[in-house]
């Protein structure tokens, strides 16, 4: 990751970004989302702000608790 580093670091507060404008969306909490994603509520928080970095896993248990696809989540975060 250090080569990177700085592009991973923008596309992880997008990721972020788009998890946060589904879940709100949806009218859900952090803590309801954290709960149908199977998350801690602290985690969906630190996906939100780009300071955790996802598994593969998470981002499909994120996606199908907000009922959108994983890849339109990956998709928004990409440019």
């Amino acid at each position: 990751m250090k080569p990177r580093a700085p592009e991973v670091r923008a596309f992880l507060r997008r990721f972020g970004a788009a998890v946060r404008a589904q879940r709100e969306a949806r009218g859900l909490s952090q803590e309801e989302l954290g709960f149908e994603a199977d998350l801690d509520r602290t985690y969906v928080s630190g996906v939100e702000r780009g300071v955790r970095n996802p598994t593969v896993v998470t981002i499909f248990a994120l996606a199908r608790a907000l009922r959108v696809k994983a890849s339109r989540l990956v998709a928004a975060a990409d440019v």
